[in-house]
């Protein structure tokens, strides 16, 4: 009967004692989390795109391993994995530094970005010239994909879509192309510019023309220069 309390005894000291680790290894990881969110809410405002409207950022911190059983640590540092960033599905290292308890575990999170943005406001075919008409604006979020948002319209006004596009895809750098504006073989206006002068001339595009690209240009003493494409009709060179 003896053995039996002494057992008994055993048994919930030994219960008591772990419920007092899980809580303490609770506790530590709410803390963890605590600090976790104030260096990232301080990182967030510097990772933000430059020359755009502030965005409202939102930060959805995940879960920690449920199995993992942290010891209390006195100094964590917090820390970008290499490739990660702060910004749509990430994480952050979390590491202690203390020599007593050593411990390196991940934070899952997601980063969300929201502010204005252009949206299409139709189908788009794949191939057809963005127009004033095809977009509209709404609030989105910045993060929810890899690829930049284009937010200038002058940076999608006149572009070709790559694929088809859907009512409410945001205009992403990944979903449009610079048109095409004169083929080879065409005739164009070649603006020479140099150091306090300006000289226009005829030359036959040998390439292709695309707005903000370079396209060979065979002038009419038959010497052959690169020129920045302007429009469908001009070109500019450097001289």
């Amino acid at each position: 009967m003896k053995n039996t309390i002494n057992g008994m005894f055993s048994i919930l000291f030994l219960g008591l004692l772990l419920n007092s680790q899980r809580a303490r290894a609770d506790e530590t990881t709410d803390v963890l989390l605590t600090n976790a969110r104030k260096w990232i809410d301080q990182a967030v405002v510097q990772s933000r795109p430059l020359g755009v409207n502030p965005l409202r950022i939102v930060v959805e911190l995940g879960e920690l391993d449920s199995r993992l059983r942290l010891a209390p640590c006195a100094s964590v540092s917090p820390y970008l994995p290499v490739g990660a960033k702060l910004w749509g599905k990430t994480r952050l290292g979390l590491r202690c530094d203390d020599k007593a308890s050593r411990w390196n575990v991940f934070l899952p999170l997601t980063i969300k970005a929201y502010g204005a943005a252009w949206v299409i406001k139709g189908d788009i075919q794949s191939g057809a010239v963005l127009k004033a008409t095809d977009v509209m604006e709404a609030e989105v979020d910045w993060a929810e994909e890899a690829s930049a948002v284009v937010s200038v319209p002058s940076q999608w006004l006149g572009q070709v879509a790559v694929r088809a596009l859907s009512t409410g895809q945001t205009l992403r750098q990944n979903l449009l192309k610079p048109a095409q504006v004169f083929q080879a073989g065409a005739m164009v206006r070649v603006v020479a510019i140099g150091e306090g002068f300006q000289i226009m001339s005829d030359g036959q595009a040998l390439t292709f023309g695309v707005v903000g690209q370079s396209a060979r240009i065979k002038m009419e003493n038959g010497r052959i220069v690169p020129a920045l494409v302007i429009d469908s009709r001009t070109v500019k060179m450097e001289m």
